[in-house]
């Protein structure tokens, strides 16, 4: 007797909340990981604020990025929730420090060279995980402004759990995205 696979639900919903500081976008990562939620679907991204702007970017997709700039302890601490690191220089938004899967999906943007009507590869990537182009300017515009995104993404059950646990968090916006 042979017994059927349990398959998952194919959605890749995502849940965006938006932190002014990076205290309150740390507490919300804890949060979730004491909350038992997948850390691997998990990323955070901000500007790092000391960084030299003639950097077109580097990364890795081991444990640890090897510039830190002023907000250091904060990512170097992330970095030990989180899957993959990256630093890269955005056009338009400028150097950003990304913790998380989402350092692949940018990867996967700027290796495939897509182009997603005039986004960065750090729009691409979003859009790519079923984000829409008017929220992706959005979130752009934010972190311009110095503000962090958390991105956690998965299934519909998956991602409703993160919007309920991130919604008691001090965050300064939440969107959930259904791809």
């Amino acid at each position: 007797m042979t017994t059927s696979p349990v398959l998952e639900p194919t959605t890749n919903d995502s849940v965006i909340a938006t932190y002014n500081t990076h205290q309150a976008a740390e507490a919300s990562v804890i949060e979730l990981q004491k909350s038992g939620f997948d850390m691997t679907k998990v990323s955070i991204i901000g500007k790092d604020y000391h960084t030299e702007e003639n950097v077109v970017g580097y990364y890795t997709t081991g444990d640890r990025v090897k510039a830190w700039g002023k907000t250091g302890a904060f990512w170097g601490g992330l970095w030990g929730f989180l899957f993959g690191s990256a630093f890269f220089f955005v056009p338009g938004v400028g150097p950003i420090m990304v913790a998380g899967p989402l350092v692949a999906w940018i990867v996967s943007a700027l290796e495939g060279a897509i182009v997603v009507g005039g986004l960065s590869a750090l729009g691409a990537a979003l859009v790519s995980q079923g984000i829409p182009h008017n929220s992706v300017l959005k979130y752009e515009e934010e972190l311009k402004a110095g503000k962090f995104l958390l991105v956690a993404h998965g299934t519909s059950a998956e991602v409703a759990r993160a919007r309920a646990i991130l919604n008691e968090t001090d965050h300064d916006g939440l969107n959930h995205h259904i791809a």
